[in-house]
């Protein structure tokens, strides 16, 4: 009996080996939109804020990889916990390529987001029943960028759409993309218990990897991973067929292990010698200002949250928003604001879970139908008071949204002071803005863990002497050779001290600048 070998062909929109034609995902659509215009709203922007300190790690690396100077002030930068494996990469870049160091960072931007926008879907679709996960991650992009206040928070690590852009570039934007992605990774292995020991291994080089990189992010990635893998998703505790006699916590002891090695492993600073610093405190004591006008679009996300809690008091997402909190009122009753930043963690739990909610495949309850309405009204209120300037290009703005910080450029200081020498200044802008061009300072705008505080405030104290009316001309002279003055940048105010002399001026700030003689 023969037979007949037939060509293959085309069956009811398929060949007869089965190929279908792929389709992209709504968020993959979303997702990409929403990456280009974030993108482009990003790059738009001057440099400002935190720009100029994370390029003067940058340009430090780049000029010696393995023993750069202090990124801010003319010292040694031993210990420096800003020298993370996101810089050293970053400064490989920019000796590759030959860009400065901000133009590097504000590269990352779209990178950081990236890796953000992917772990999000990744994140959500764990989250999501098997009906909803289409669907969730694109609703998750409105719920997680817009439904926080109607006050502006701008603070890295922070997921507004109007904080998103403009720190975009930041390591803790990457760290909060990794973090999510381990999250994911969390929620697949505590389903997939079997795996074996390498894949939680590899989920504790990444949780280490966030250590460095971040370490406060790490502090809100350990949690979730706690919050992820305690609930059993309907499992038994322990899986003694997947490890044997040590079932559920073998597994998890030797990721522990291997964060623990991954941060301990790294030669540029001690990530251990971070713990119970309480340098960066004062600063963060503004995230526990205006709670509720910053956060009480959140509320909305409260009865889906509720909801879940209900069908799972185990549930990752509930589990998440009690740790946090704990953490974040930990931060305020012990005085270590810092950890205040968990707030993006706590939030981000009733805000998946309103995406979620909302996936669901119609027909909705009337319930779920109010719930809606009241989203898209909360979504459209933050957007509007809050967001819409971060998106919305000045010329095409038809009220006058709130914009962005739009910083002076001081690359004209740059272009006349040489590299690595030191500028003395109190303005706020240009000395968090000047280290990034490759110039030192007299002394940091913030608390620096790499520099004792004392010395930061001797050092402020002593700016303010040189710049005193009444200071003496020989006291001017002994602040300036010990710290290496080569240059004075004075706000129009100020008047120039005999022994210098003016050589520019911004016709824009007023700022002038005088070299030393």
């Amino acid at each position: 009996m023969s037979t007949e070998l037939k060509a293959p062909g085309r069956t009811g929109g398929a060949t007869a080996l089965g190929s279908r034609r792929l389709r992209p995902t709504p968020y993959l659509v979303g997702g990409c939109l929403f990456w280009l215009v974030v993108s482009l709203a990003h790059g738009r922007l001057p440099m400002c804020c935190d720009v100029g300190q994370h390029a003067a790690v940058v340009e430090r690396l780049t000029d010696d990889l393995w023993r750069p100077r202090h990124p801010v002030v003319d010292l040694p930068g031993d210990g420096s916990p800003y020298f993370t494996p996101y810089a050293v990469a970053q400064a490989l870049v920019a000796k590759g390529t030959g860009l400065a160091g901000w133009a590097v960072v504000k590269l990352s931007g779209p990178v950081n987001l990236l890796v953000l926008l992917t772990g999000l879907g990744r994140l959500t679709r764990a989250v999501a029943g098997p009906e909803t996960r289409r669907w969730a991650p694109v609703v998750a992009l409105g719920t997680v960028t817009l439904l926080w206040g109607t006050e502006r928070l701008w603070w890295s690590g922070f997921f507004g759409l109007m904080s998103m852009t403009g720190n975009l570039s930041y390591p803790s934007t990457f760290a909060a993309g990794l973090t999510f992605w381990a999250w994911a990774w969390t929620a697949a292995l505590v389903r997939s218990p079997a795996r074996g020991p390498w894949a939680h291994a590899g989920l504790g080089a990444l949780l280490g990897l966030i250590v460095l990189v971040h370490p406060i992010t790490a502090v809100a990635a350990a949690l979730g991973v706690v919050a992820f893998a305690v609930p059993p998703y309907g499992r038994r505790w322990v899986e003694r067929r997947a490890w044997g006699r040590g079932g559920f916590a073998r597994p998890w002891a030797l990721l522990v292990l291997v964060a623990c090695a991954v941060a301990a492993a790294w030669p540029y600073f001690s990530v251990f010698s971070l713990l119970g610093d309480a340098g960066p405190d004062a600063i963060h004591a503004l995230l526990y200002e205006d709670v509720r006008a910053r956060f009480w679009l959140v509320a909305l996300g409260l009865p889906a949250l509720w909801a879940r809690w209900r069908r799972d008091p185990r549930d990752p997402l509930v589990v998440l928003f009690g740790l946090a909190l704990v953490v974040v009122a930990y931060g305020w009753f012990s005085g270590h604001f810092t950890y205040g930043r968990l707030w993006a963690a706590a939030v981000l739990a009733p805000q998946l879970a309103l995406a979620v909610e909302l996936a669901a495949p119609r027909p909705w309850s009337g319930r779920r139908r109010a719930l809606g309405a009241a989203t898209a009204a909360g979504a459209l209120a933050g957007f509007l008071t809050v967001h819409a300037g971060a998106v919305v290009p000045g010329a095409l703005d038809p009220v006058g949204f709130p914009q962005p910080p739009r910083w002076p450029s001081y690359g004209w200081v740059a272009a006349r002071v040489e590299r690595g020498a030191v500028v003395l200044t109190d303005g706020y802008r240009p000395t968090r803005s000047l280290p990034g061009y490759g110039v030192n300072v007299v002394a940091p705008a913030w608390p620096d863990p790499a520099l004792d505080e004392r010395e930061r405030s001797r050092r402020r104290s002593t700016v303010h002497t040189y710049l005193a009316p009444t200071s003496s001309p020989a006291r001017r002279e002994a602040i300036a050779r010990r710290y290496r003055v080569r240059w004075l940048l004075l706000a129009p105010e100020q008047r120039v001290p005999p022994e210098a002399v003016v050589v520019d001026w911004n016709p824009r700030t007023g700022e002038v600048l005088a070299r030393v003689r």
